[in-house]
Parts: structure tokens; C-alpha cells; sequence
């Protein structure tokens, strides 16, 4: 499987909300560098549960992509309604928008070690759980 069909994967599975999705590009021994997800397969599997019960009408675009040797890199947008429990917070009914990078590494066609960095600190103004910069809603 090509690198850029991973990608495209990922995005499918964000915009059908079907976690499931994951046995087709996260290897078993996924290694993931982020604080929320724990490695493996199926961590990421329960993860992607928990988000879309979050964010029940998520959508995703990919802004950009770009494969280098075994690496992976895509840019971007989620854009949904915090109508359910995420990271812990209430559902608010707001509408959201948060950005990533991701970083993935590919071994034997497959997804196998994952970075990123998201602006979680906006999506938390969003939803009300931080206080916006300069006092704005």
C-alpha cells in the first residue's frame, strides 16, 4: 500500500466515524508519541471511539501531504460540534475547529510510529474550558 493511501485512509475513517477503519493502516505494534492515546492498534481503535462520541459530526480535510522515505507528514482541519463528553469535558454544543500535524513513520505498509503537534489549547477556548486570549469569547 502506498504511503499517500495511508493518509487517505485516516481521513476516511475521520469523516465515516468508523474506527474500525484503523486495521487497515495502524500496524498492532503502533507507537504513539501523544499524551491521549496510548500504542497499539487498538488503543488508537478505542481513542477514535471516544473522539467521535465527542465530536458525533467530525469532518476532516487533508491540507497538505508529504511522503519522504519511510515518513509521513500531513497537515490538517477538523471541524465538528462538541456534542458529546471529550478529553473529559462536557458537551457544550460548540462548534470546534482544531488543527494538526502528523507525523507517521511506515513499516511494511503500515502506519507504525506516530508524532503530532495540535493546537489544543485553541480547541479548549472553544469548548469554554480555557479562557480566550485577551478576555474574548
Amino acid at each position: 500500500m502506498t504511503e499517500q493511501r495511508l493518509a487517505e485512509l485516516y481521513v476516511e475513517m475521520l469523516n465515516t466515524h468508523n474506527p474500525d477503519l484503523v486495521d487497515e493502516f495502524v500496524a498492532e505494534d503502533y507507537v504513539n508519541h501523544n499524551d491521549f492515546v496510548a500504542d497499539g492498534r487498538e488503543a488508537n481503535r478505542r481513542f477514535w471511539t471516544v473522539f467521535f462520541a465527542g465530536l458525533p459530526d467530525v469532518r476532516v480535510t487533508m491540507e497538505d501531504l508529504v511522503v519522504s522515505g519511510d515518513r509521513v507528514v500531513g497537515r490538517f482541519v477538523y471541524r465538528g460540534t462538541h456534542d458529546g463528553e471529550l478529553m473529559g469535558i462536557p458537551a457544550t454544543g460548540r462548534p470546534v475547529e482544531m488543527r494538526s500535524i502528523d507525523i507517521w513513520r511506515v513499516r511494511d505498509g503500515m502506519f507504525a510510529e506516530h508524532w503530532d503537534e495540535l493546537n489544543l489549547m485553541q480547541l479548549f477556548q472553544r469548548i469554554g474550558a480555557l479562557p480566550a486570549l485577551g478576555g474574548q469569547a
